[in-house]
């Protein structure tokens, strides 16, 4: 049993620092909720905008691009 809480704190520490990092950061922009947006439901719904070549297009630092609508979320109105 005395060997069990220092494994215990260690996971409590490591489960600590884990959800700090994962929270800390900078957050997606949030989608505009104006009636261009209002439809997009898809990624190829955000490519017709924002793909290469498109009006739009995203920056070649901009983090993978398949799934857009799971780190943006439509903003209040």
């Amino acid at each position: 049993m005395k060997k069990t809480w220092p494994l215990l704190i260690a996971a409590a520490v490591i489960i600590a620092v884990l959800a700090i990092l994962s929270s800390s950061g900078k957050k997606a922009p949030s989608i505009p909720p104006d009636n261009i947006h209002s439809t997009i439901t898809t990624q190829e719904g955000c490519a017709a905008c924002h793909a290469p070549g498109k009006q739009w297009p995203l920056k070649a630092s901009h983090p993978p691009k398949e799934q857009c609508l799971i780190c943006h979320k439509v903003g209040k109105s």
